[in-house]
């Protein structure tokens, strides 16, 4: 592992042919989102078995909606960071192939990347867990919850909560992705969570640089990462694209 810098970043990305970009919390912190397991986050107040598993919210449903009305609210006065929107600038200059985001706060996309494959779900978006038909949340009302659809059906937002499967579609693209760049942004992430963290070995296995973007080191800068840039996200995508592009 090396430590890295904007400069040394904005040179491997001139070489690349095919980047992807592998995001988790870190990176929408500077947009108001703490990470779930932050100082701020959502599980220093809510316990995830209690919160976040599929069986809780089926056997009560009510109180686990306490939980997801606090982070709907926290992802709807979101909005993209500088690091979002470097991402969305590398793919139209063609380095970057696409996104997998372990975040379901829509944020990639509301930069402008459009290639994003969602790896936990959207929380924008709500499915019937009965006749699984998508929900437009514009005909909900979240003051009268647990919500129901006219099929009878409990609705919940479309994320993967803990004790469900990664999206079988979202699952191979991801993989795809992984097996098929060049280099490998890791930013936001310790990659610590299965099966996600998978993806920087899959994707090391099969030529990939990796370059990691944290705060601090993590478990992965140890085991498979290549080049290390310790900071802010924004800051150092902002100068490593300004630079490719000069």
């Amino acid at each position: 592992m090396k430590n890295s810098n904007p400069a040394e970043l904005a040179e491997l990305l001139r070489r690349t042919q095919a980047a992807a970009a592998l995001t988790g919390a870190g990176i929408s912190v500077e947009s108001g989102i703490p990470s779930f397991r932050g100082a701020h986050g959502l599980w220093t107040r809510y316990n995830p078995m209690e919160y976040a598993h599929i069986d809780a919210f089926l056997s009560n449903p009510a109180k686990v909606w306490r939980m997801l009305l606090e982070l709907d609210a926290t992802i709807r006065q979101a909005r993209p960071n500088p690091a979002h929107y470097a991402l969305a600038e590398l793919e139209k200059m063609g380095k970057l192939k696409g996104i997998i985001t372990q975040n379901v706060d829509n944020l990639h996309q509301e930069a402008g990347s459009r290639n994003v494959i969602e790896f936990h779900g959207n929380a924008r978006r709500f499915v019937c867990l009965r006749c699984r038909r998508t929900i437009d949340p514009a005909t909900l009302d979240f003051s009268h919850v647990p919500l129901y659809c006219s099929c009878g059906g409990l609705i919940k937002p479309d994320i993967v909560f803990f004790g469900e499967e990664i999206p079988p579609a979202a699952n191979r693209a991801a993989f795809d992705l992984a097996e098929s760049c060049d280099l490998m942004l890791v930013i936001g992430t310790s990659a610590a969570v299965m099966p996600a963290n998978i993806l920087p070995k899959a994707a090391k296995n099969h030529g990939a640089i990796i370059v990691e973007i944290n705060l601090e080191p993590t478990e992965l800068t140890r085991r498979f990462t290549d080049y290390f840039l310790e900071g802010s996200a924004g800051q150092i995508l902002t100068e490593a694209v300004a630079l490719l592009a000069s």
